[in-house]
């Protein structure tokens, strides 16, 4: 019994994709419609095998050259292949309604408000590795100052072929639309969970730093054998008046530039002869006499507290430098 005139249209398609093989009908594939596709997937599922003879009668309708020898195919399989092989796991997904409700319903509020919000240089740096087509779809839906403050952080050839694309961007479908909106929804939360992470990470290097070195090397030793996550993260953000020695002669000019030769004076007592000269070097030649002249005479006036106070707040001032990105810490371009 003849099943040609008993396939929909759908169904054709289908078996005359699965005929043409993977290469060719995976470039097919994304000239069709959301629905279409839809379409197509459900059709080949209500198809088990189909004659060689009824198959070549389907290919001569559509006037489609296809592959010598389909012959029997179990053609939801061989659909589910050409699919898996030709489109993306996201693109995948959104067609057939998979994975999280939260991330792909159509009910979601649009991600564009938020987005208009970052300021120009955190909206690039989600976008900059996109492709062209994808960040003039982005442009074309934000509010034109948003989208003009972001423009102007591209090169000029990528902001060139961005406008480019813009003018000869029509109506994006749904779908594409929606998976856009998605990865920059994922990407979003994840850059929010790697900011809270690294406040909290922020806090405790806050907290160690104000303690004496030799209770700071502690802690940090019992941090490390417990395993706990971000160790290396905090350890970055750390610095003693001791790692001044490990700063660089230009980061450290720039540290003491303007300090009072008080509070040096009184930071370098008793200090290793190592750490007073990689002090001292930095200094110009008036204000390093007047310390080395105070530093020969003994002097009980200060008490250990006051030294290490005078310590914590050079090292504080560094930390300040740092976080500015006006020097860089030892540890931070150990990290990098």
């Amino acid at each position: 019994m003849s099943l040609e005139g008993k396939l929909t249209k759908a169904q054709k398609a289908a078996a005359v994709l699965v005929a043409m093989g993977k290469p060719s009908a995976g470039r097919l594939l994304r000239f069709f419609k959301h629905e279409e596709l839809k379409a197509l997937i459900d059709a080949a599922r209500q198809l088990r095998t189909i004659p060689q003879s009824e198959l070549e009668n389907i290919v001569a309708e559509f006037e489609e050259e296809f592959t010598e020898g389909a012959g029997l195919l179990d053609s939801a399989d061989q659909m589910n292949t050409i699919i898996n092989e030709s489109l993306s796991a996201e693109e995948i997904s959104a067609l057939m309604g998979w994975g999280k409700p939260s991330l792909i319903s159509q009910e979601a509020p649009p991600i564009w408000p938020d987005l208009a919000e970052l300021a120009p240089e955190r909206l690039q740096a989600l976008i900059k590795d996109e492709h062209p087509q994808t960040i003039a779809m982005v442009f074309s839906n934000l509010d034109s100052e948003a989208a003009a403050n972001v423009l102007v952080t591209f090169d000029k050839k990528t902001r060139a072929e961005i406008l480019k694309r813009m003018l000869a961007m029509t109506t994006v479908q749904p779908a594409a639309k929606q998976l856009v909106e998605n990865q920059l929804r994922a990407r979003m939360l994840t850059e929010s969970r790697s900011r809270d992470a690294s406040a909290g990470q922020a806090k405790v290097a806050s907290v160690l730093n104000a303690l004496d070195k030799q209770v700071l090397d502690e802690i940090v030793s019992d941090l490390e054998q417990s395993g706990v996550d971000g160790v290396e993260e905090v350890k970055a953000r750390l610095f003693t008046f001791d790692d001044i020695v490990l700063l660089d002669q230009k980061s450290r000019v720039t540290l003491f530039d303007g300090m009072s030769t008080e509070m040096i004076t009184l930071a370098l007592r008793d200090a290793p002869a190592e750490l007073v000269e990689a002090v001292l070097s930095a200094l110009g030649a008036r204000a390093r006499r007047l310390i080395e002249a105070e530093l020969s005479i003994p002097s009980d006036a200060a008490t250990p507290a006051e030294i290490s106070q005078a310590r914590k707040r050079i090292a504080g001032t560094a930390i300040s430098l740092a976080s500015n990105g006006v020097i860089d810490l030892p540890q931070m371009q150990n990290a990098a």
